[in-house]
């Protein structure tokens, strides 16, 4: 068992993606709980502080600008003399990277726990890397890191994402510039990812986009970025109904708003299904693949008013990216069948954004392990 100050500094880093950094989330607030006077920052990418940014357990969001300040080498010694300057009693490295398991040992920080791999000789209290098994979810996972200060999953996982109302008045405005309906449910859709191996064809998105804004009245809008254009306009020639195309136009802040204003979310295997989750959102995720580590089972959205739809179509090992079958487990995904997930979710077409006010503190998901 680890024992620290009775007021600690304790630093949590997930330089990473989008999604596992807001199903990092329930980590912070396990901490505050365990360490209530304790000081405890969280250390991200530059372009993810608004996932974090506001969380309640946190003192601190310190940013790592990977592209910027802090590349290379030279950087990444230089952000780690910074880093000492806060004088941290522990660090625990929720996803392992040579970087930041360097800049915790060049930091000087006495208690370094992380996954024993990417130089886990820099760790005090490296624990054996099990993850790619995909036996539970990240979350779960994460927790595992928290043992040796005795803290221990929660009946429920929660995840985190502060509602900004100067973000709503953002989305508002961009409603209204753009003129999209306010008296219709919105059904969100975030058709890309960041490999082949987890999109359902474009063509796919389009039929069920058709489908839900004649069935039900729905309101199409596409999130994703900048560089996901293509698709989103591939999708929005495909489609009979009016489509909202905002690729590239949300910060992290307002997709949270826009997703919670939305009546639901279907989505890739990709970051936005955990902030729709986190913010209280019905939220359909598609996946592909048939490797353990990348599997719903560890990656799935948590909270009651998520579903998954993913089909095993025998492929042992899974290729990935170099997929000799035309990428088949998502090709067998029909449209009925995201309906179908999607229809399960409740009376979500009654809902209708912007009819009641965001709270400063954001809605939670809970589900348990």
């Amino acid at each position: 068992m680890i024992t620290l100050p009775s007021r600690p500094r304790i630093l949590v880093t997930r330089a990473d993606r989008i999604g596992d950094l807001v199903v990092s989330t329930p980590v912070f607030a396990a901490l505050r709980e365990k360490f209530p006077d304790a000081w405890i920052a969280a250390l991200v990418f530059a372009e993810n502080r608004e996932l974090v940014e506001g969380h309640p357990a946190l003192d601190e969001v310190i940013l790592y600008d990977k592209k910027g300040s802090e590349k290379g080498w030279l950087g990444n010694f230089a952000f780690s003399r910074r880093l000492a300057a806060k004088h941290f009693d522990a660090v625990i490295h929720l996803h392992s990277t040579n970087r930041m398991h360097w800049a915790g040992y060049l930091a000087g920080i006495p208690v370094r726990i992380g996954w024993d791999r990417k130089c886990s000789w820099a760790l005090t209290h490296p624990r054996k890397d099990v993850k790619s098994e995909g036996k539970k979810h990240e979350a779960l996972y994460n927790f595992e890191l928290l043992e040796d200060f005795g803290i221990w999953p929660p009946q429920e996982l929660e995840t985190h994402f502060t509602l900004s109302p100067k973000a709503r008045r953002s989305v508002e405005e961009l409603f209204f510039q753009l003129g999209i309906p306010a008296d219709k449910p919105l059904l969100v859709l975030h058709p890309t990812a960041s490999c082949p191996s987890k999109m359902w064809p474009a063509s796919r998105f389009a039929e069920l986009a058709d489908l839900a804004a004649r069935k039900y009245g729905a309101t199409i809008v596409l999130v994703g970025s900048d560089k996901d254009r293509q698709v989103s306009a591939e999708i929005a020639a495909a489609c009979s109904a009016s489509v909202c195309d905002l690729g590239g136009r949300l910060s992290l802040s307002m997709l949270g708003v826009l997703l919670r204003e939305s009546a639901a979310l279907v989505s890739n295997d990709t970051g936005p299904v955990h902030i729709a989750s986190a913010v209280g959102t019905p939220v359909v995720s598609i996946f592909g693949r048939n490797q353990p580590g990348l599997s719903p089972a560890r990656w799935k959205p948590l909270g009651k008013n998520a579903r998954v739809v993913w089909r095993d179509v025998g492929c042992h090992p899974c290729l990935a990216h170099d997929c000799r079958i035309n990428f088949l487990c998502l090709d067998v995904i029909s449209v009925s069948d995201v309906l179908r997930e999607l229809e399960s979710l409740g009376s979500v077409w009654q809902k209708i954004p912007f009819a009641s006010d965001i709270e400063e503190v954001p809605a939670k998901t809970g589900e348990r392990p």
